[in-house]
This record gives C-alpha cells, structure tokens and sequence, in this order.
C-alpha cells in the first residue's frame, strides 16, 4: 500500500470534520475559550462623560481667563453623582471616575485652584472637555468586540466584562480520549520493571490537547489483547476524538486497528509518508450518537507528539470553528541537510532570529528516541520528499513547535 502524503492526510481529516455546538460561559470559565458567533458590546465605554482627574467641573466659559472665583455647590464621586445642574458661576468637587454633571463641560485639577471655603479661585484658564473622558470614547453600544472562531486572552475577558458581557457563546470543548497501549507500559513515577518504560506520552499528549483548547481525558493503559482494547475503547463513548497510541503498526501485537474496527470504526487511511509518523492511522466510528474521530498515533514519543501537531492540533482547530494552519514560515539553514528519502522529514531544530529571515539549526542527531532533543526544539524544518542535499543558507519552510 502507497503511503499517504502528508498534505492529503491532513486535508482528509479536516475535511471529516465540523463546528461544535455552542454554550454559554462565565467570564471565569472564558480564558482560552474560542467564539462561537460574533459578539457586540451592550453598553457604551465610558457610559457617560466622566472625569479624567481629580478637580473641579466647571463651565468653561466660565473659566476662560486665569484668577477667576466660582462657588462651590456640591461633590461628584465615583458611583455618586450630583443630583443638580452647574449653572453660570458655579463649580462641583469631582473625583476621578465621575460622571460629569449636568451643565459643566470640563474639570480643573485640583493643583490648579485656590480653595478657601465655597470659594473656589482657579488659577489657569480651561477650554472645554479639559479632563473629561467623553461618553463612548473608548467604544460605543453595538461596537463589534469579537469575531467568530476568535480565541480569548485575558485582554478580551477585561474587555467583554467592560462592554456588559457577563456569559459569553462559545463552542463546546473537543472531548479527546486518550488510550495508551502496551504491556511494556506503566503510569509515570511507577517502579520499573524488566523491559517496562513509563507512559509517557498519554501526559504530553494531554498538554497538547488542552493547550489547543480541548478536555484531555486520560484512559489509562491497555494491555496488548483485544478485550483489554476494547474494554477501554468502550469507554471513549462520549469523546469527540479518540486518540490511540501505539499499537499501529503490523506486528502481531499491533491489535489497535482491529480492536477499533470492531467498535465499528472504518479506517480511511494508514501509515504517512511522514518521518518520523509512518504508522499513523485516521477513521470515523458512531459513538454516544456522533460522530467519533479515531487518531492512531505512533507508540514512539516524539513520533507522537510531532504528529499531534501536525495533525491533531489542525483536526481541534477545526472542531473549535478556527482554522490552525501548519503555520509553516520562511527560513534559511543554519547548518547543511543530508538529502532525504521518500517520506517528508520533519526535523527538530532551533531558530535564530539573529538573521532575516530566521535561521533554523537542525540538530545533529534526529534519532526519533530523544525526547530530550524534541524538548530543546522549537521548530520542525520540513524536507520534502526527495529533496536533494541542502547546503547552509537554502531557503526552507519551518513549522513552529508551539506544543
């Protein structure tokens, strides 16, 4: 069988995939939560002309020359207004985050006057809105605040609660099952016994996924039999994608695909033209009422957690109802490539931004067994496949490693 090259698997799991559904949130439940329509603001920023500074609202044609004396009727605070009108020789004590009373038009800081009872003597000449934040001036009701598929940050949760937002319409988190599989696996910080490693990647692949904005959830280990498979495959029913590691390939062992098509999944494809990801597989199955998306990840580290990028970042971005393209940016060797052979080789390296555009160092040893090295990386240089030996200074195409 023909392996698939990458862009077509990657097109091939998008193109299965839609929008979740959309629910509201609170404020504190928001970060990193993705719009799932476009929202408006329900109130103007200021509501009203307040005051900049702490002062005195005056007219300021009454104020147009220096030395002038004005009465003092009363006090403006933040959340007290003044209940009257500022008319002709009058003044009001305001506060900063005031409304502006009715009939003045500017505010005086308090350095400026001379206060000597209700007399109030102004030292400096005011033009008018000197001080004052005008009604709406940061942004008005109806204002476009946010846009759909558009991902909060802290800055957009200040200003969604400025704006009168205290829920806002979101799409559902992806639900990711994440299934390793294994005899030789144990759960990190157990003892290890002959032959046994630590499940490594099921905690990685967490991080990723929820780092995309989906809910990680962990199955634990399944042993190398098909009823250990489908015991814990029975309890993905209600995940959006179900991501298996390892077990993918064609050993006799290997009982991951089997297991899944008889949970009824169908297998659109297997193994990529992708080093390191060769044994890497995608398919669909009815779960809980929906459609579950089945991922088949290699069982080696940094095969996985390479691949996640590559194609399970993309597949939540999609799910979310935001695009997450490869990101794929411009560089240029910092060091020469060996020519590559018939899978595209996503090699870890490091960029220096020292240079325009960017140099990308691969490392020296790309042996897919050093998480360390993938830890150190923080770019993948894609070779195409059979591409020629590539001196320092070629141009190339680099993924971040933003995982």
């Amino acid at each position: 069988m023909a392996l698939l090259p990458v862009a077509e698997a990657l097109k091939h799991i998008l193109e299965t995939a839609n929008t979740l559904e959309t629910e509201n949130v609170s404020l504190r439940q928001a970060l990193g939560r993705t719009i799932a329509h476009p929202v408006e603001a329900r109130v103007d920023n200021p509501p009203f002309d307040a005051s900049a500074m702490d002062g005195y609202a005056v007219r300021a044609e009454d104020v147009a020359k220096a030395n002038v004396t004005l009465k003092l009727i009363g006090e403006a605070g933040a959340g007290q207004p003044f209940p009257g009108k500022v008319e002709r020789g009058h003044t009001v004590r305001i506060f900063t985050g005031a409304a502006l009373p009715e009939g003045a038009d500017a505010v005086v800081i308090q350095e400026d006057v001379i206060a000597d009872g209700t007399d109030i003597t102004f030292r400096e000449p005011a033009d008018r809105d000197d001080n004052v934040r005008p009604k709406g001036q940061d942004f008005t009701k109806g204002r476009s605040l946010f846009e759909k598929g558009q991902r909060l940050t802290a800055r957009d949760i200040l200003l969604a609660a400025a704006a009168g937002h205290g829920t806002l319409p979101v799409v559902r988190k992806p639900v990711v099952a994440l299934l390793a599989t294994g005899d030789e696996l144990v759960e990190p910080g157990t003892p290890l016994g002959p032959g046994q490693i630590s499940a490594s990647n099921s905690f990685g692949l967490a991080a990723v996924v929820e780092a995309a904005g989906g809910e990680a959830r962990l199955l634990g280990i399944a042993r190398d039999t098909l009823s250990s498979l489908a015991e814990a495959i029975g309890r993905a029913e209600d995940a959006d994608i179900l991501v298996t590691i390892g077990g993918a390939s064609v050993g006799d062992y290997d009982l991951v695909r089997p297991a899944l098509e008889k949970a009824g999944a169908k297998l659109a494809f297997y193994k990529i033209a992708m080093r390191p990801g060769k044994p890497l597989f995608f398919g669909s199955r009815t779960a809980g009422g929906k459609q579950q998306h089945c991922l088949g990840l290699p069982g080696n580290p940094v095969a996985s957690l390479i691949c996640s990028r590559v194609f399970l970042v993309p597949l939540l971005g999609r799910l979310l109802g935001r695009d997450v393209p490869l990101e794929a940016i411009d560089a240029v060797l910092g060091d020469a490539l060996p020519a590559n052979g018939p899978r595209e080789h996503y090699m870890r390296a490091r960029l220096d931004h020292t240079t325009a555009p960017p140099s990308a160092v691969p490392f020296k040893n790309q042996d897919s067994g050093l998480i360390t090295a993938l830890q150190h990386a923080d770019c993948l240089i894609v070779v195409p496949v059979d591409a020629p030996a590539q001196p320092a200074g070629t141009p190339v195409k680099v993924l971040k490693l933003d995982i």
